[in-house]
C-alpha cells in the first residue's frame, strides 16, 4: 500500500512538473552592472549560426522567432522572466513555438535615462558609434547560442545567461584623402541635456594642399549611418576576397563589384578633369535610430539646425568651403533621398539644388501603401466580406517578403514606446509630436493598426513635404524653383513610387513660379534607384557622389551670382 501511495505521488508530481507554463530566464553575469532595456530572446531554426545576426527588417520568410522584454533595473540574480506575457513574432505567445529544436540566445539592449529640456523624462538607448544596432551595440549583453529541445505542451523552463558582451568601436583613422571631424552641438546637447556630438566625414579634392587659396563647392550626402565615406577605396579589389551572392540582385561576386566601382570611384576623383568639390557624410545616429532625417522635431530635437547651422559652418571653414548657397549641393537615397528634399523645402536658400532617389515618403497620401488621411487602418485593406493584409516588402514582380503587421510587430518586439531603433519607429519619432509620457505619440495603434488622425494631421502640417510646398509656394517658390529632382524605381521594394506620383501632380500643378525640376522613373528598379537608365540598379546604387555631377556643375554655371568664385576650385 505505501508503495502504491508513493508511486501515485511522483506521478501526480510529475503531471504538474509537466503542466507548468513553458519559460526561459535571462539573467546577467555576475559582476554585470544593473541597467534598464530591453531584453530581445531568438528562436532560430537553423543550427549554424547565430540568431541575433538572423533577423532582418527586408523579410518575414526567414526570420528567426523573436519575444521582447521591456525591464527596469535588470541585475545578475534576478532575471528576465519570459512566459506568454511577452510579445512575440512571428510566433504571438511563447506557448506557440512549434515543437522542435531550436537556437537560443538573447540581447539585453541597454538604455539610459534622458532629461531634456522640454522637461520630458525617457529612458532610451543611447547610440555608441555603431548606428543604433541593438544586435552589436557596445556594452550590450548577449548570450552564447545554445541547441535546445523545445516543447511548449509539456511545459518547463530554459535558463540563459548573458555571458557576451559588446566590445568599444574603434573610431576611423584620418586618411589623405578622408578626414573626420567631430563638434560638439549648443542647440542638441541643450535639448538633451547632456554633451551632444555631432561627427562628419569629409572627402577632399585632389590638389587641397597644393592650392591653399582654393575655396570650394559643398556636396552634402545625406544617407544612413555611415562609418566613413562610403564607396571610396585607393586601392584595387582585394585579389584574395571570396566572392559572395547577392541575392537581391542575382550576381556573383557583388563584394568584389562594390570595390571595383569603389576603386572606380577614387580614380575618377584624382583624374585631370573631374571637378574639385568637398563631399561630406554625416553622422547623427541618436536614441532613436541612425540618423535624425535632418530636421528639427519634437522628439529627437533641433538636428536640422545643428546639422546646418554648426556643423556645416564648420566644415566649410576647416577645408575652404565656398560657404554661399550657390555652392551646395545635396544628394542621397531612400533616407537620404527623403533628407536631401526636406533639407532643400526647410533651408530653401541654403542650398541650390537637391537630388531625392528613391525617397521615403515625401507625400503622406501614400505613406507606403497607406493614406495616412484616409485609412482608418495601416495593416489591413478593409473589404466588405473580408480585409487584405497590406504589404510592406516587394521585389519588381510582386512577391511580398513582409506585410506591414510583419514589419510593425518585428518592431514592437525589439522595443515598445517606438524604441526598437527601426524604420516605422524612427518616422513616429522624427514626424510626429511627444506623447504625454514623454515618448513618440504613436501615429497607429502598434497591435491593432489604428490610425490616430489627430497624429496624422500634425505630420501633414509639419513634415508632409508635398503638402508643405504646395501649402507654401507663395514664398516657397522662388527659391526652391529649379532645384527639386526626384528619382525612384517603379519596383521599389517598399512602394516608395507610390508617393512620388502624387508629389509628381502636385508640383507639376505649381506655377509662380513653375517648379522647374526633374522626377523620372527607372522600369524595374528597384530601391536605390538614382536616375541612371544606362546601368542595372546593382551598378548605379554605388554612382551617388558621381552620377548627379554633371547636372550640379550645370546648375552652378547657371545661377552663380556675378563675381562668383569659379575659378580657384577648377585645377
Amino acid at each position: 500500500m505505501r508503495r502504491f501511495l508513493l508511486t501515485a505521488i511522483f506521478a501526480l508530481a510529475a503531471q504538474a512538473a509537466a503542466a507548468a507554463p513553458f519559460t526561459v530566464t535571462v539573467d546577467l553575469p555576475k559582476d554585470a552592472a544593473p541597467s534598464d532595456g530591453r531584453v530581445v530572446l531568438m528562436f532560430s531554426t537553423k543550427a549554424e549560426g547565430e540568431p541575433r545576426r538572423q533577423v532582418s527588417g527586408e523579410t518575414a520568410l526567414n526570420s528567426p522567432f523573436m519575444f521582447g522584454l521591456t525591464v527596469d533595473g535588470l541585475k545578475p540574480g534576478q532575471p528576465a522572466v519570459f512566459d506568454d506575457t511577452a510579445f512575440g513574432w512571428p510566433a504571438r505567445k511563447l506557448s506557440s513555438l512549434k515543437p522542435g529544436d531550436y537556437t537560443v540566445q538573447a540581447v539585453f539592449n541597454r538604455y539610459e535615462t534622458y532629461r531634456r529640456s522640454d522637461g520630458s523624462v525617457v529612458k532610451l538607448p543611447p547610440d555608441r558609434g555603431e548606428g543604433q544596432q541593438w544586435a552589436d551595440k557596445p556594452g550590450n549583453n548577449y548570450s552564447t547560442p545554445v541547441r535546445v529541445h523545445v516543447d511548449p505542451a509539456q511545459g518547463g523552463r530554459i535558463a540563459i545567461t548573458l555571458d557576451k558582451i559588446n566590445p568599444p568601436i574603434a573610431d576611423k583613422p584620418d586618411t589623405e584623402w578622408i578626414k573626420h571631424v567631430r563638434i560638439k552641438s549648443e542647440l542638441l546637447s541643450k535639448y538633451w541635456g547632456r554633451p551632444t556630438y555631432l561627427r562628419a566625414h569629409v572627402l577632399i579634392p585632389k590638389g587641397f594642399a597644393d592650392h591653399p587659396k582654393a575655396r570650394y563647392p559643398l556636396m552634402v550626402y545625406h544617407g544612413h549611418f555611415p562609418d566613413d565615406i562610403d564607396g571610396f577605396r585607393t586601392t584595387p579589389p582585394d585579389p584574395d576576397l571570396k566572392p559572395d551572392y547577392s541575392e537581391r540582385f542575382h550576381l556573383e561576386g557583388y563584394n568584389r563589384i562594390q570595390q571595383q566601382e569603389a576603386y572606380a570611384f577614387y580614380q575618377k576623383w584624382i583624374s585631370p578633369d573631374f571637378p574639385r568639390f568637398l563631399v561630406i557624410q554625416i553622422d547623427h545616429a541618436n536614441p532613436y535610430y541612425d540618423d535624425s532625417y535632418a530636421v528639427n522635431s519634437a522628439n529627437l530635437g533641433p538636428y536640422g539646425d545643428a546639422i546646418n547651422k554648426e556643423l556645416i559652418p564648420a566644415i566649410e571653414k576647416q577645408f575652404r568651403g565656398l560657404g554661399q548657397g550657390w555652392a551646395r549641393f545635396t544628394y542621397g537615397g531612400s533616407t537620404g533621398g527623403w533628407e536631401a528634399m526636406a533639407t532643400q523645402v526647410f533651408y530653401p536658400e541654403m542650398y541650390n539644388g537637391a537630388f531625392a532617389a528613391c525617397p521615403d515618403p515625401i507625400d503622406f497620401r501614400a505613406y507606403t501603401v497607406i493614406n495616412l488621411y484616409k485609412d482608418t487602418n495601416a495593416y489591413v485593406l478593409k473589404g466588405a466580406a473580408q480585409d487584405v493584409e497590406r504589404p510592406a516588402v516587394r521585389n519588381y514582380l510582386g512577391d511580398i517578403f513582409a506585410t506591414q503587421r510583419d514589419s510593425n510587430y518585428q518592431e514592437l518586439v525589439l522595443g515598445d514606446k517606438g524604441r526598437s531603433g527601426g524604420q516605422y519607429d524612427i518616422w513616429q519619432a522624427v514626424y510626429g509630436p511627444q506623447g504625454p509620457d514623454g515618448y513618440p505619440a504613436p501615429i497607429w495603434d502598434k497591435l491593432t493598426g489604428e490610425i490616430d488622425p489627430k497624429v496624422a494631421a500634425y505630420w501633414r502640417e509639419n513634415y508632409d513635404l508635398t503638402y508643405i510646398l504646395k501649402r507654401d509656394w507663395a514664398t516657397l517658390g522662388p527659391k526652391v524653383a529649379g532645384k527639386l529632382h526626384i528619382y525612384v524605381g517603379l519596383g521599389d521594394n517598399y512602394f516608395l513610387n507610390n508617393a512620388v506620383y502624387y508629389a509628381q501632380d502636385t508640383l507639376e500643378s505649381l506655377t509662380n513660379p513653375a517648379w522647374g525640376g526633374e522626377v523620372d522613373y527607372g522600369h524595374k528598379a528597384e530601391h536605390c534607384w538614382n536616375g541612371d537608365h544606362t546601368q542595372s540598379n546593382a551598378y548605379s546604387r554605388l554612382h551617388y557622389n558621381t552620377f548627379y555631377v554633371p547636372k550640379i556643375m550645370d546648375r552652378i554655371a547657371k545661377t552663380a551670382p556675378a563675381g562668383a568664385d569659379l575659378t580657384s576650385w577648377r585645377y
